[in-house]
């Protein structure tokens, strides 16, 4: 892990910064949706689901509620195209990836970081360790909203064993390589393709 010590720190000022600006910018877009998703669909605003933080330990993922169901089970079900779970509100904020705002309240609180391997759930983390080599090397870091495979194209739905080797090979290059130089390439290169992954659904 190279965010240790000193880079530690400043990745955590980094995450501290990033957070409390993005988090002034969209506290009313968040408001909206929450009133969105309350008023289209039965079920809680937020969906906290377990997910593995740094070094292994269970933390709960905060996200709006994009499904019909809030499963946190031995056995959770991938989101598929056209999956009938998925809510009309749903199907808009996971396509643009406004399901994922409330995270940055798991910036704040320490539990994740903006940018890092992105947290899977705890049932996928269980099945794929025992499939993929180093897979879970991806949790000696915090996990991230967004990360290195993403904003590369592993994205969405993992159909095949040779799509999330793919993306555990790019998140074990970004903590080998990671600087603030990255991150910041990351965050431009999440902005501008957000609205437009092919394999958000």
């Amino acid at each position: 892990n190279p965010m240790q010590g000193s880079l530690g720190a400043l990745k955590r000022l980094e995450d501290i910064f990033l957070a409390t600006i993005i988090m002034s910018l969209i506290a009313i877009p968040m408001l909206f949706i929450a009133i969105a998703v309350k008023l289209t669909s039965k079920g809680p605003v937020i969906f906290k689901q377990d997910r593995y933080g740094l070094n292994g330990r269970k933390i709960k993922m905060w996200k709006f509620r994009s499904m019909t169901v809030t499963e946190n089970a031995n056995v959770v079900t991938q989101a598929t195209k056209g999956d009938a779970r998925i809510t009309k509100v749903g199907a808009f904020l996971r396509r643009t990836s406004l399901d994922e705002l409330p995270q940055f309240i798991n910036v704040l609180k320490g539990e994740m970081s903006v940018i890092g391997p992105r947290p899977h759930a705890v049932a996928h983390n269980e099945e794929y360790r025992k499939l993929i080599d180093f897979y879970m090397l991806r949790h000696k870091v915090k996990p991230g909203i967004t990360g290195w495979a993403q904003v590369n194209g592993a994205r969405g739905e993992t159909d095949t064993l040779e799509k999330m080797q793919k993306r555990i090979e790019l998140d074990l290059e970004y903590i080998r390589t990671w600087s603030l130089w990255l991150d910041f390439k990351i965050i431009i290169f999440t902005f501008l393709r957000s609205f437009n992954d092919k394999n958000a659904y």
